[in-house]
């Protein structure tokens, strides 16, 4: 079990709802969910049982087809799973609770009746295709659950100093100094190889071998692609899912839908990306065509970028083909040497960064009226009444054409100006240059 941020939400939870509430933790399928719920089960309640509808009896599945009788089922559970509950420090977990959805439902009844509390997991996309023929409980809270971000990654690899030393940094917005922050670097794309997937960094921990850490990753591709096929048999999710690393490869200003299935576009297939984006396992970001705070209202469903929600999954999912990921990207990553061509793999990690802390992804392209030259802005935030531009670099530090332009032609709008590159912190005038470690700390 390793440490993650989501178990203080946990006893956040717990505190404030005093049983008022169940708690429902989406995520993508092998983030850690139930490891988290079980671990937080055992440290927080004097008993607790977990119910793994993915493999439950008939009988454990049967008892919430009827619920008059809640006596009953608190007996029966207690005698199958050999546990004892107890009033007010008990918890039931419905674990994959999308398997069962008469569980789900009887939630309500459940929280009512307020002698245990409960934490429900499961994937999204599952949960929503399974809610047609049932009620859905107004009494159950819902909380996100991401891969491991960089911190966490650090605290597995037992590394408990860096992120205070981050946090000082960005307050203060002074530089490292060059050893520091290579070495800071070379730790963060360690990070973006090995990824936020618990087993991929269980792998990595024990094992030492990236042979290793890329076979656990392409189980969890494999997984998900299983997953697709399940709610579209015709595979085309799976074909958007895989083609993602050249789309972003393109350099396009959207995901070309026309070049992976033939005869579709944007707007015939927005269910698909919906699902696909309900799975947890890629990020969106949409075009604002008129970039302003409210970017909502600008947004263009039929423009927009996928982004794997992991991205050492994306390293893997570059090499798919292979058995086993070239050596070169993890060669590059870790060397510094990243060529030009996979420079969208640190447009995914700033990608992921953002959507872990809450921000909903957009971009922005445009015409240069004097320069006829066309430009993009990477990410776009939104805060106060102004918004933020970010703009990503892997190489060529040392222009911001985009940011320029871009400041030229909206000054009036924008707050605050990023440049997230992969060299130390500093100014440029009223840019903030920042190494992409530290990017976690806009909010």
């Amino acid at each position: 079990m390793f440490q993650r941020k989501i178990c203080n939400k946990l006893w956040e939870w717990k505190k404030e709802s005093d049983g008022k509430t169940a708690l429902l933790i989406e995520g993508a399928r092998r983030i850690g969910k139930s490891t988290v719920a079980e671990a937080f089960a055992k440290e927080a309640y004097k008993s607790y049982i977990l119910i793994d509808f993915s493999k439950a009896s008939k009988e454990v599945r049967e008892l919430f087809d009827d619920i008059s009788d809640l006596d009953y089922i608190f007996l029966r559970l207690q005698l199958i799973y050999k546990t004892d509950l107890h009033e007010r420090d008990s918890v039931i977990i419905f674990d994959e609770v999308q398997l069962c959805p008469m569980a789900r439902q009887a939630i309500k009844h459940l929280v009512k009746d307020h002698r245990y509390d409960y934490i429900e997991t499961g994937s999204l996309i599952s949960i929503q295709k399974n809610i047609k023929d049932i009620l859905i409980p107004s009494e159950e809270r819902k909380m996100s659950m991401f891969p491991m971000d960089f911190e966490e990654f650090l605290w597995a690899t037992g590394d408990t100093t860096t992120s205070k030393l981050l946090t000082s940094v960005f307050e203060k917005q002074t530089s490292l100094g060059d050893a520091v922050h290579r070495k800071l670097m070379r730790d963060f794309r360690l990070y973006m190889l090995v990824g936020g997937m618990p087993q991929a960094v269980e792998a990595y921990i024990e094992t030492n071998n990236f042979r290793k850490v890329d076979e656990v990753k392409r189980d969890i591709l494999k997984l998900y692609e299983d997953d697709f096929r399940k709610i579209d048999t015709s595979g085309r999710i799976s074909m958007l899912f895989d083609a993602i690393p050249a789309q972003l490869n393109t350099n396009a200003s959207r995901y070309q839908v026309s070049g992976v299935l033939s005869g579709e576009r944007a707007d015939t297939v927005l269910e698909l990306i919906s699902d696909m984006v309900d799975s947890r396992t890629v990020q969106i970001a949409y075009h604002a065509n008129d970039p302003n705070v409210g970017l909502a209202n600008a947004k263009d469903l039929r423009r927009f970028k996928l982004f794997l929600a992991d991205t050492g999954l994306l390293t893997t999912l570059i090499f798919k083909d292979k058995d086993f990921t070239e050596n070169i990207i993890y060669e590059k990553l870790l060397s510094e040497k990243l060529s030009v061509n996979l420079g969208y793999v640190y447009e995914n990690i700033v990608a992921q960064i953002l959507s872990v802390n809450g921000h909903v992804l957009y971009y922005h392209t445009f015409l240069n009226e004097k320069s006829k030259h066309n430009y993009e802005i990477d990410f776009l935030l939104s805060k106060k009444n102004k918004i933020c531009p970010i703009e990503v670099k892997s190489s060529g530090y040392n222009t911001h054409k985009s940011l320029d332009a871009f400041s030229e032609k909206y000054s009036e709008r924008i707050l605050e100006k990023y440049l997230v590159y992969t060299k130390d912190l500093k100014k440029d005038k009223d840019i903030l240059m920042m190494p992409v470690y530290l990017l976690p700390f806009i909010k």
